[in-house]
């Protein structure tokens, strides 16, 4: 039998359901009944584990691909995250578009998302093994991670194009009157994938322009006035003077276009140190140094040292923690 109270409860939620289902011309009984009927939901189930779990398909039979298989997809759905956020926080119908608070939040989850990501590419540098990765990574050309639009969805969604072209184009075009069809050819990744010896587009980037040329200028269309760059400088006062909104930029762009990058460098200097150039002959040592790109979201927040040196003061941070940990190993 029911006490007073939970009889009280429960009828709150009827009647809470029942304004639910009217509201939306269903009937109440309907959907009523349908939740007597339906069964438990599992966890297995929620998360569709099994489809998960059967998503990693190797292309050799070295045992490392997995890692590098899951490692990449875990990426992607990170990626998926931070743009929700974004999406959100870019929408001025959302409710937190003129707050500090909903500002805070929504980028240090983007900051979090990605110091998870950085954190995680020890699992690709050190854990992976050499010996496997230079064998199997070469059955699975042209594919890159380079390719990840994701990756260049939340560049898109976070800063102007202007901040995205390469170094040389930045001093050509005017910011304030920037055609985006006439500079988009300049965007900085298309420096990227570039065969180290023969200075011409591999099949990777040519592959990616084939597919996404073309919605990536849309894409950029429409972020151009939505961007979270754009929309930080137009934003109230209490926002854009806000030292903790300030230092959630600074964050997010820092692992982003700081640590990632140099993360990513890490583990290409370990496994293809040896080689001539990148997976497929790349120039991943002009593409993947931050100094050499100097691509940033939210400049106005930085010094012109601070972007000048952009990286090198991540390097050093990264030596000296190595130096500590291995002091820290030695015998007193």
């Amino acid at each position: 039998m029911f006490t007073t109270d939970e009889k009280a409860r429960g009828l709150a939620y009827l009647e809470q359901l029942h304004e639910k289902y009217e509201g939306v011309g269903q009937d109440f009984f309907d959907y009523l009944e349908g939740l007597v009927q339906s069964k438990g939901l599992s966890y297995w189930e929620y998360i569709h584990l099994n489809s998960l779990l059967g998503l990693q398909v190797p292309r050799t039979n070295y045992k490392d691909e997995v890692i590098f298989i899951t490692y990449h997809q875990i990426t992607e759905l990170y990626f998926k995250l931070i743009k929700q956020e974004l999406e959100q926080l870019s929408d001025p119908n959302h409710e937190e578009f003129l707050e500090a608070n909903g500002w805070m939040k929504r980028v240090n989850r983007c900051a979090t998302y990605m110091k998870h990501i950085c954190d995680s590419f020890d699992v690709m540098r050190s854990v992976m093994s050499r010996e496997d990765f230079v064998n199997f990574r070469m059955a699975l050309l042209p594919a890159s991670g380079f390719q990840s639009v994701q990756f260049r969805h939340i560049e898109i969604m976070s800063t102007d194009l202007w901040s995205l072209l390469n170094g040389e184009a930045r001093q050509n075009f005017d910011p304030s009157s920037l055609d985006i069809d006439a500079a988009y050819p300049a965007i900085y990744w298309k420096r990227g994938s570039i065969d180290a010896n023969t200075g011409e587009k591999t099949l990777t980037l040519k592959e990616f322009e084939r597919n996404y040329d073309g919605h990536l200028t849309r894409f950029i269309k429409r972020y151009e006035y939505r961007n979270l760059n754009y929309l930080y400088q137009n934003a109230p006062e209490p926002i854009q003077q806000n030292e903790a909104v300030r230092a959630a930029l600074r964050s997010f762009d820092l692992y982003f276009n700081g640590y990632w990058r140099l993360s990513h460098l890490g583990a290409s200097s370990r496994h293809l140190a040896k080689t001539e150039g990148g997976t497929g002959g790349t120039n991943w040592r002009k593409y993947l140094p931050p100094k050499e790109q100097q691509v940033l979201f939210y400049r106005s927040l930085w010094s012109a040292d601070e972007i000048n040196r952009w990286g090198e003061d991540i390097i050093k941070e990264k030596f000296r923690a190595n130096i500590e940990k291995r002091w820290m190993k030695v015998p007193k």
